[in-house]
Formats: C-alpha cells, sequence, structure tokens
C-alpha cells in the first residue's frame, strides 16, 4: 500500500509526459497545415514606373540590377500621417547633408504605404543601393546613427558572398526602460525574448529595433524566403539569415520612446509569441523550406 502515492506520481507524470507531446504534436499539425506558401511578389503595372527628378517616366529596377545608389531607405509606413513626416525631415536633412559634405555619396527614399511585410519586400526589391536600410517611421532612433551601421558591417569584412547584415539595438537602453515599464510589461518583455532565444535566434538581444542595413545580396537572400507579415517578420528575417551563416553585427544606437504605437502589450506580445512558435515548427515540420532565391514577376 505504500507504494500507491508512488505510483500514482510515476502515472501522473507519464499522462504528464504524454498529454505534453499529445499537445506538441496537434500543434506542430496545426503550424503545418495553415502554412501558406509564400506568393511571388507581383508588381501591377503601375508599380512598374516611376517618375524620375526631371519628371521622366522610368523603369522601376529591382534588386538583382546592379546598384546605381551607395545607400536605399526604405521606410514601411501604415498610419504614420503625424509621425512620418517628422522622422523624414531628420532624415533628409542628414542625407542632404552628408552629400553636401560628399558629393559623391548617393541615396534613394522609399516610403512604402504599407506597413505589410508583402508591401515592404516590395520596396527592398525595388532598391538601387549598394546597401539598404531599414527604418522605421516612427524616428525612434536618431537617423545619423546610419554612420554606425556602415561601420558596423565594415567591421565585419571579409563579407561571405557580398553578404552581411548590421542591426540597431536599444539591448543597452534595457535596464532604464524596465524602470520605467510596468512589472507585467517587464515580465512580457523577458517572456518574448527568451522565446527569441529558444525558438528562433541566438546572439542578438534586440531583434526587434526597426533599423536595419543590410548589403544588396543579404537583403536579397533573407526577403526571398520571408512568410510572416506582422511585428514578428524581423525575427525570421535573423533566423533565416543566421540559417545561411549571414554575419550579423548588432550596434548600440540612440533610441526615444515615439507616442503612437500600434502595439497593443498583451495581445502583440501574444500574437509574436504564437508567430515564434510558429516560424520554428514550420520550417522544422517542412511546411517552409528555405530556397536561395525567388522569383519575382
Amino acid at each position: 500500500m505504500a507504494s500507491l502515492p508512488l505510483q500514482l506520481v510515476v502515472l501522473g507524470a507519464v499522462l504528464g509526459v504524454a498529454l505534453a507531446a499529445a499537445a506538441l504534436i496537434l500543434i506542430s499539425f496545426v503550424a503545418f497545415v495553415t502554412a501558406t506558401e509564400m506568393p511571388p511578389l507581383h508588381r501591377h503595372e503601375e508599380e512598374k514606373f516611376f517618375l524620375n527628378a526631371r519628371g521622366q517616366k522610368e523603369t522601376l529596377p529591382t534588386i538583382r540590377d546592379s546598384p546605381t545608389k551607395q545607400l536605399s531607405i526604405v521606410v514601411p509606413s501604415y498610419n504614420e500621417e503625424k509621425r512620418l513626416p517628422i522622422m523624414m525631415d531628420e532624415a533628409l536633412g542628414y542625407l542632404e547633408e552628408r552629400q553636401k559634405q560628399d558629393p559623391t555619396f548617393t541615396y534613394e527614399v522609399i516610403v512604402v504605404d504599407d506597413g505589410s511585410k508583402d508591401q515592404t519586400s516590395k520596396g527592398i526589391f525595388s532598391s538601387r543601393g549598394e546597401k539598404i536600410l531599414m527604418a522605421d517611421a516612427d524616428g525612434a532612433t536618431k537617423f545619423p546613427d546610419v554612420e554606425k551601421l556602415e561601420k558596423g558591417l565594415k567591421d565585419l569584412q571579409p563579407w561571405p558572398d557580398q553578404m552581411a547584415i548590421a542591426c540597431g539595438s536599444r539591448a543597452h537602453l534595457q535596464t532604464e526602460s524596465i524602470a520605467q515599464r510596468s512589472y507585467f510589461r517587464t515580465l512580457l518583455m523577458y517572456g518574448f525574448h527568451f522565446l527569441v532565444w529558444f525558438l528562433c535566434v541566438k546572439g542578438i538581444r534586440d531583434t526587434q529595433c526597426g533599423f536595419k542595413l543590410l548589403t544588396r545580396e543579404a537583403a536579397l537572400r533573407t526577403f526571398s524566403s520571408l512568410h510572416i507579415e506582422r511585428w514578428a517578420f524581423d525575427v525570421e528575417l535573423l533566423y533565416i539569415a543566421q540559417f545561411f551563416k549571414i554575419p550579423i553585427a548588432e550596434i548600440a544606437v540612440n533610441w526615444t520612446e515615439i507616442e503612437g504605437s500600434k502595439l497593443i502589450p498583451f495581445w502583440s506580445w501574444l500574437q509574436m509569441g504564437k508567430d515564434l512558435l510558429f516560424i520554428r515548427l514550420r520550417y522544422l515540420t517542412g511546411a517552409w523550406r528555405l530556397e536561395r532565391t525567388r522569383k519575382m514577376n
């Protein structure tokens, strides 16, 4: 009789493991059957041309063309009527001053009028720069810090297959941000960082800072394979980069909280947590496969 409690404990442990395994199998199955194929990046007729500075119609380039600018800045924008003009004033002020000091410096700014991954990819694939900067429309990161990212890329040389990425990072501000956050939001932050590390990306403390500089070749390789359309697409981008062994530098940048965030703390973090789990499971089960190139119509 004395062994009965022990038997119950063992039985309970076995049942717990069985239930956990069943739940994992079920979640993996759901992740597999709900995985969507990457649609080709189709351009509508009006998206195949643009007006140059002289008002002349030119064919929109693709990322597979040879670069004709030193730097492309791609700004995803979704309902950013209030924050975008301030960000653009700072960015263009910096870029114009830099060009005055160095007349050989060339750049372009591409504002994407929809914050989804698909539209952001169109902006990336239409860029003409040797290097491509993704910059959030909120202007939270000081734009001159692009020079820090450029130095970070340079320090990674030699680049394998001309691919490298420099990520702006707010990790150095974490202690200060914790002091300003509620315990609940701090718990959510730590939980998200743990899931990122455990499921997808190792060695990058801040995957979500919207200030990333990529070489042209790295942008083609990573954006060609993206699936996630929501906030966690940065994580998949870096997951893909690490899969292809693209060197990544994490660079501390100046960052300021800007009002107007689209994130709703609990539900947004819950959605991102689900996305992280599904990223991992869909690649593990073969629902998503990494390919070298992606055809663009």
